[in-house]
């Protein structure tokens, strides 16, 4: 079975994330997107919120799962079976930084390889952090955003 891991904080996931997922799909049997902890970054928020916003996306799709971890990457994806970790690109210097860390995965554990997809156009722009502005100085960020997640924000 070919298990991949989508790493990342999801804060919250976007339709970004949700399009290298769907992506994803046909290239893997099982994806789990793992929401890590950031020790430097402070999540808008809760894990549990995260998860079920990506459960409820893809509650029709037994493929994907959620799971939160917190340690090394590498150490999760052995926990989960993964030998994949799947890296969204947005621009030239996401790869360099992506890369980066899948040099640092393979060092640490030479099983794991990482697939970089590259965004399409229209989610270039899309990032949690500046969807966490919008949405933190009034602004109107549902346009980035899965239906499920817009209108857990917006509706409140």
């Amino acid at each position: 079975m070919r298990i991949a891991l989508f790493p990342g904080t999801f804060d919250p996931i976007t339709l970004g994330h949700v399009d290298i997922v769907n992506r994803s799909l046909d290239l893997f049997d099982k994806i789990v997107i793992g929401i890590g902890t950031n020790v430097n970054k402070q999540p808008m928020y809760s894990e549990a919120q995260r998860i079920e916003w990506i459960q409820e996306i893809y509650k029709d799709d037994a493929r994907v799962e959620a799971s939160a971890y917190t340690g090394l990457t590498v150490n999760f994806c052995k926990e989960i079976g993964a030998k994949y970790v799947i890296r969204g690109i947005r621009f030239v210097s996401d790869f360099e930084y992506e890369k980066t860390i899948a040099d640092m995965n393979r060092s640490l554990d030479n099983s794991i390889e990482s697939i970089f997809l590259t965004c399409l156009p229209q989610y270039s722009s899309v990032a949690s952090t500046l969807v966490r502005d919008v949405i933190q100085n009034g602004g109107d960020a549902g346009m980035f955003l899965p239906d499920v997640v817009r209108n857990s924000i917006y509706s409140k």
